[in-house]
């Protein structure tokens, strides 16, 4: 185990968890921890930003130029006054260090980059593509001769952070999924608690509750299924068919037929990921390395949300400054993220206290202000909808590159196969049960008091959707929830003249972590707040993807759109729902007759049950995977941990490990031509995903990146290569300026002998290096010949 390795990369991370305190504390002055919770994440942004420019001139630059900025952004903000806190760097590093650890701890039991069931060389061959690039976009290791076409923000990021430690790319592989981890529970511990605080609740209670439900929980088809292998067969049938499933689909099981990826597929022909399914299965993706990043947005976002009106500049700031290059990072990361930024900021710029038109021109602001009613509100959604649209534009101008050269472009489906209600709520059940009860908290006084008569507004409309969503459980289930919270947001203000009432107070944090209660009065706890708008922004896209998709070759219809929506929905949700459940269990119960004490015993029982539940997937899992029962690779073993995500070559692949040792030697991007990767997930096209070095035509994501017919062709070109007569080989050896032809067990398998042996008389084809069952030919295109009409 290379526990050196591990103490060097905790070292660099709590490195850039410092530099990035004083901005974080000038950004977040309003937040309960002044942003430490997610200073890391912005430490990393910064960076990104910097050397993701940079890069396109120059990727050796990129690094020590993104740091330099870095640093004397942070002196910057000690200059001007922002003093360096090192309690809260203290509580942010400690979680930081547990959450670190104990990914380590998982990915050293399971190191390899294998090819089986993940993405695993798609994510290593693009971190290795990247630290071989002289400029960014990097050559695609599948498309040689071709830029990437695929988000790659977050691989530079991780190769960023491998330049920097100096550490070879086998073991930053899984120290830098790590990190991602840990900048994930550490954000939602600092922004849930932030939140929380808000409102009057305990910050390190409910901090504790969002790090649990984005780092460990799991959605209920682990409890479910347990308690259906508890039912008699008669009642477990009958109770799976009301929820919409198959009983051989559920698959009901107990403790000793659990496996850790059947909670991933719930809902049919999608993919249902969470956090920690996600981390255990270890790929490097681009929807798990955007996680952090989201939390930062929405930290900016509740850092608006909490400024009062009179601080324009500051709030103009946020939105149009700071928001923008991040919304940018999050489209080259992974840019199913990016409309989820500009979802948020609509949202926070319509359900927020101070009305959007104040980031006006006074003069317009003059002007909308003097009309009220719904002609006031319809204004202020058009406002905050131009709002989000310049949020939209700027933040595409951030990663223009990106926009003109890398994005593939996706067409619209609409109407897809739709989620059944049973599907929906194992999927998203401990979230609508929270939510629902953070909803009726708070409606119920109003009904009480017959102080909101808009409620049967409310009603009606709630009604009118769950009929309409007889056809679509997800509006049925969630459109009448989000009207409530629409209305609580938008009403919540009235009392106190159109001002947030917790700005009576800048929240303090006590020594135990939680809001005087002397500061927060009563108003404030009785309203909702930013975990509300989280809530709403969640819903929507829940919604949105049962009747809009993104055809792709990812999958049939809309696999791909509902998991790479679902994870971003996951994080949102989990983080509100740690400042809820930590206000349910406090005693803040809705005064209608219920005792406080009866209140708080009741939602404390519901909290254990919850955590419990939420917790069987990982008792199962992380036991199984420690125990080496539940790998996806067969031959690791926990007896000897390891962070090499290359070992498994040796053990696995040792006829071909000696030839990606001396490719992975070779500098820069050297083209060569070895059998099409078409049997993806299988042990294909090896050489150019381990090594980085450009294959013409690799994995059979291409179709989905360049199109069917272009990777065809590409396919095509490279049989003639193997298969063709000398002339013809020796042209598209040449076109394709390939400069090595690789012949290993995928090539003796697809091409007869008599062919592979014809390169032996070729000009200019030379036999460079063979092993016992693999040879390596080296092209001088100088001495290729054919025609010159070929």
């Amino acid at each position: 185990m290379e526990y050196g390795l591990v103490v060097w990369w905790l070292v660099a991370y709590l490195a850039l968890l410092a530099v990035g305190i004083p901005i974080a504390a000038a950004v977040f002055p309003r937040l309960a921890d002044r942003g430490a919770g997610v200073a890391l994440p912005a430490a990393l942004a910064v960076l990104w930003v910097v050397a993701y420019l940079v890069g396109h001139l120059s990727l050796a630059a990129a690094l020590p130029v993104g740091l330099v900025v870095l640093i004397g952004a942070a002196g910057a903000a000690v200059y001007r006054g922002v003093a360096f806190d090192r309690r809260r760097y203290g509580e942010a590093a400690a979680v930081f260090t547990v959450a670190f650890l104990f990914m380590v701890a998982i990915r050293a039991v399971d190191a390899g980059v294998h090819p089986m069931m993940g993405e695993k060389f798609l994510d290593f061959g693009l971190l290795k593509a990247i630290l071989r690039a002289d400029a960014l976009p990097p050559e695609d290791m599948w498309f040689a001769g071709q830029p990437v076409e695929y988000y790659y923000g977050g691989h530079l990021l991780a190769a960023l952070l491998t330049r920097m430690t100096g550490t070879a790319p086998r073991y930053a592989y899984n120290l830098a999924l790590a990190g991602f981890y840990g900048a994930l529970v550490t954000a939602a511990y600092g922004l849930a608690g932030s939140v929380a605080a808000s409102r009057g609740v305990s910050r390190v209670r409910a901090g504790a509750f969002g790090a649990f439900f984005v780092g460990f929980a799991s959605n209920l088809s682990t409890p479910g299924r347990f308690l259906l292998w508890l039912t008699p067969d008669g009642l477990a049938s009958f109770f799976a068919g009301l929820g919409g499933f198959e009983m051989e689909r559920l698959a009901a099981e107990g403790p000793g037929g659990f496996w850790y990826w059947s909670a991933s597929r719930v809902i049919e022909g999608t993919i249902n990921e969470f956090p920690l399914f996600a981390w255990l299965n270890g790929d490097l993706h681009a929807h798990m390395m955007s996680t952090p990043f989201v939390v930062l947005a929405g930290a900016l976002l509740f850092s608006y949300f909490r400024t009062p009106a009179d601080e324009t500049r500051r709030r103009r700031l946020l939105v149009f400054g700071a928001v923008p290059p991040l919304a940018g990072l999050l489209a080259v990361v992974n840019t199913w993220s990016f409309p989820t930024v500009g979802g948020l900021a609509f949202l926070t710029l319509a359900l927020s206290p101070t009305d959007p038109g104040s980031l006006l021109s006074d003069r317009v602001t003059a002007r909308l202000s003097g009309r009220t009613g719904w002609r006031h509100e319809l204004d202020r959604h058009a406002v905050a909808l131009a709002g989000a649209v310049a949020v939209v534009v700027l933040a595409v101008l951030w990663s223009l590159p990106f926009w003109l050269g890398t994005a593939s472009g996706r067409s619209l489906g609409l109407f897809p196969d739709r989620s059944s209600m049973g599907e929906l709520l194992v999927v998203h059940g401990a979230f609508v049960l929270v939510y629902g009860l953070h909803l009726t908290r708070h409606t119920l006084p109003r009904v009480a008091d017959d102080s909101l008569p808009e409620l049967v507004v409310v009603l009606g409309i709630g009604v009118v959707l769950a009929w309409v969503g007889l056809s679509a459980a997800a509006l049925a289930l969630l459109g009448p929830m989000v009207v409530v919270a629409w209305v609580l947001l938008r009403t919540r203000t009235a009392s106190a003249g159109g001002t947030d009432p917790a700005e009576t107070a800048r929240p303090t944090v006590s020594d135990g972590g939680t809001e005087p209660a002397g500061r927060v009065g009563a108003e404030v706890r009785d309203a909702v707040g930013f975990e509300t708008v989280l809530f709403v922004a969640g819903a929507g896209l829940v919604v949105l993807v049962e009747f809009l998709y993104v055809q792709e070759q990812a999958g049939p219809e809309r696999l791909n759109t509902v998991f790479k929506t679902y994870a971003d929905v996951w994080i949102l949700w989990a983080v509100g729902a740690g400042a809820v459940v930590a206000a349910l269990v406090e005693n803040h119960s809705p005064d209608v007759g219920l005792s406080g004490g009866d209140w708080q015993r009741a939602m404390r029982v519901l909290a254990v049950v919850l955590v419990v539940g939420t917790s069987m997937y990982g008792a199962f899992a992380v036991t199984a995977h420690l125990s080496g029962t539940s790998y996806i690779n067969p031959n690791a073993h926990p007896e000897d941990p390891t962070l090499d995500g290359l070992r498994f070559v040796e053990a696995d692949h040792p006829d071909e490990a000696p030839a990606v040792a001396w490719f992975d030697e070779l500098e820069g991007q050297p083209n060569i031509v070895s059998a099409p990767g078409r049997d993806m997930y299988q042990w294909t096209s090896p050489v150019s995903s381990l090594t980085g070095v450009p294959t013409l035509a690799g994995w059979a994501h291409e179709v989905g990146y360049r199109g069917g017919d272009v990777y065809r062709t590409r396919v095509d070109h490279v049989t003639a290569i193997y298969t063709g007569p000398p002339a013809e080989r020796a042209y598209y050896l040449d076109t394709y300026n390939v400069e090595y032809v690789y012949v290993g067990a995928n090539e003796v398998s697809a091409y007869s002998e008599r062919d592979l042996e014809t390169f032996e008389s070729m000009d200019g084809v030379t036999l460079e290096q063979r092993w016992d069952y693999v040879r390596v030919y080296r092209v001088d295109r100088d001495e290729l010949s054919y025609p010159e009409n070929s």
